[in-house]
């Protein structure tokens, strides 16, 4: 399997070290094909890592995860290239973070999600929103957190859905302890966690904690 890691800040770069050491071609892409972070990041990882523009990164690989910031998701998106996500599963773990006047917000909030815009905008995509609820070291190593803690998916294809479950097994996390929210517009409330993780992470002075769903009898 080919991924391709679209951004390299720290999830992105999270996100593909873990998939090369998974046994994975993992492309890092960035905007320009001479990205001094890709590069660097490419020559760490090892012989399976890869870095290059978004297109070049996109056009290889038969998953594409989405790990650029929420404000410019969709024209990294289109500078991946509509025809380079057609059929494709679009792992989407951004967040829809802004600052005005130096607060934070989310935009978009509560009428719409980042993953919408994107399944609306590359409508042959199938667009998985995963893993946006908790930090990047917490993603690929879940037992930084006791317990049986959550994580969510949400989409409108069922067999992608499953697919990026089976990935999150690789990274650690249960088939059980993952779940499916039902489609894309779920990710409107996932999304809206970030404002609440934000203070639990000011509260706690770092980011190894997660959610825990109890369900009563």
């Amino acid at each position: 399997m080919r991924y391709a890691v679209l951004g390299t800040g720290e999830v992105g770069r999270t996100l593909g070290g873990r998939l090369v050491e998974l046994g994975y071609e993992v492309t890092l892409g960035s905007r320009s094909k001479d990205n001094p972070v890709g590069l660097e990041w490419a020559t760490a990882a090892g012989g399976r890592a890869h870095a290059g523009t978004f297109a070049e990164a996109a056009a290889a690989a038969e998953v594409v995860v989405n790990a650029v910031g929420g404000q410019v998701a969709l024209d990294a998106l289109r500078s991946a290239g509509a025809d380079h996500l057609d059929g494709k599963v679009v792992v989407d773990v951004c967040n829809p973070l802004a600052f005005e006047d130096g607060q934070l917000r989310l935009d978009p909030v509560e009428s719409d999600s980042v993953a919408e815009r994107i399944q609306r905008a590359f409508p042959d995509a199938r667009v998985v929103k995963a893993l946006n609820t908790v930090n990047c070291q917490v993603m690929v190593d879940p037992g930084r957190v006791p317990g049986e803690h959550n994580l969510f998916v949400c989409g409108e294809d069922a067999d992608a859905k499953r697919q990026v479950t089976e990935l999150l097994g690789e990274f650690g996390w249960p088939a059980e302890r993952v779940l499916d929210l039902g489609g894309i517009r779920s990710a409107r409330g996932m999304e809206m966690l970030l404002p609440l993780w934000l203070g639990l992470f000011e509260k706690f002075g770092h980011g190894d904690f997660n959610f825990e769903v109890r369900r009563g009898r």
